[in-house]
């Protein structure tokens, strides 16, 4: 039986491994690999709007990694599901003055985590019978359908049963998650799979960077997804480069939260950059050559990422995960980010993708790194 364990683990190490294999020419970019960090193997959130959950997920596995633990497939639909429950009495609590959809931000997760636990993938898939990846538009319509009608107290007063009825619902859609579980023959609860990690939450940060809040301060990001109003630390958009560069160089990865909905980003490409010139400006020669080597890139000020933000031309859109960097042949610095639409959207990035400084410096929303990613002096401005 130990000899089975070990070499299930060796498959998994090995996949995990070789999930970050990436081809070091792309169209007629010529990429040098700087930093490759632990990871797990890229999933697919499908027909589901979870990644929020799936780069959480992702970057704790690979922190695990980062501490010399064993790799580990976590569930995402348990936190999904312990989410919607959290979802549901936000929403009627608020008389449905609040979101109520797929989306999230990364704290949530934390959040979920200290309150329902975790476990892993083999315990809980959360997909019903003869499915293997989330499909969520029909769940979300009805569970939707639920709280809408709960807040309009048609008996003059909240039953003291409504929860019950939408937790009915969510288990017919996801499955009931189980109160106890075994793993390699020890029983656990959420709680104590999670304490069972060795993960201190309480070593996570969320950073943005926008003017119209103070620098160096926590504020709550103003995006539809918030619905859980969380906050993040405030810093100027120069030093969230250098917390991000710094993390990795020094081994530790980052949850990107962006805009994916530029056409300088592409999946289908492996690839996201920010041209000089702006896509509504190019030529369809320059637009058909975006992809086909190096651009010139823009820099991006402060002022512009407000403008962006303020305009709503930088929306809130996808989570992902960063998981090392590289550099072009002309020395450009590019991210490598792990996303969580599978592996066959472009095959020879196996479901990373390259991206610019100059997209992120663009378009990010926020970022949750380690608090020791941060260097020093930045920590001490944040009083942390």
């Amino acid at each position: 039986m130990k000899q089975l364990v070990t070499a299930a683990l060796f498959l998994f190490v090995l996949s995990a491994a070789s999930a970050q294999d990436l081809p070091a020419e792309l169209n007629g970019y010529k990429f040098t690999i700087a930093k490759k960090l632990g990871v797990t193997p890229v999933e697919n959130q499908n027909k589901s709007g979870t990644c929020w959950v799936y780069s959480a997920n992702s970057f704790f596995e690979s922190e695990l990694l980062r501490m010399g633990k064993p790799p580990v497939d976590l569930s995402e639909m348990y936190t999904v599901h312990a989410g919607y429950l959290e979802r549901a009495e936000n929403y009627v609590r608020r008389q449905g003055a609040a979101a109520f959809g797929q989306g999230a931000e990364t704290h949530d997760v934390l959040n979920i985590i200290r309150e329902y636990g975790m476990m892993p993938q083999s315990v809980y898939s959360g997909f019903p019978a003869g499915q293997d990846k989330p499909v969520h538009g029909e769940m979300e319509a009805v569970l939707k359908a639920v709280v809408d009608a709960v807040i309009k107290v048609p008996d003059g007063k909240l039953s003291q049963q409504w929860q019950k009825a939408y937790a009915g619902a969510l288990d017919g859609y996801m499955g009931t998650p189980p109160a106890a579980f075994m793993v390699n023959g020890k029983q656990y609860t959420p709680q104590t799979y999670f304490q069972s990690l060795g993960i201190n939450l309480g070593d996570y940060i969320a950073l943005s960077s926008y003017t119209h809040h103070p620098f160096y301060k926590p504020f709550i990001l103003e995006v539809s997804d918030n619905w859980s109003n969380g906050q993040f630390y405030n810093v100027p958009i120069d030093e969230l480069m250098q917390i991000t560069g710094n993390a990795v160089d020094k081994g530790y990865s980052i949850v990107w939260a962006t805009d994916v909905s530029e056409k300088t980003f592409s999946a289908k490409e492996g690839m996201a950059v920010w041209p000089e010139t702006a896509w509504e400006d190019m030529s369809q020669d320059e637009r058909s050559s975006v992809f086909k080597a190096p651009v010139k890139e823009k820099w991006v000020s402060q002022e512009e990422r407000q403008r962006g933000f303020d305009e709503l031309t930088t929306t809130d859109d996808h989570g992902m995960h960063i998981t090392g960097t590289a550099t072009d042949q002309n020395g450009a610095r590019y991210f490598i980010v792990k996303n969580s639409w599978g592996t066959s959207v472009n095959k020879d990035m196996g479901g990373y993708l390259y991206v610019s400084q100059s997209y992120f410096r663009c378009k990010t929303m926020s970022v949750l790194v380690h608090k020791d990613a941060i260097p020093t002096q930045i920590r001490q401005k944040l009083g942390i």
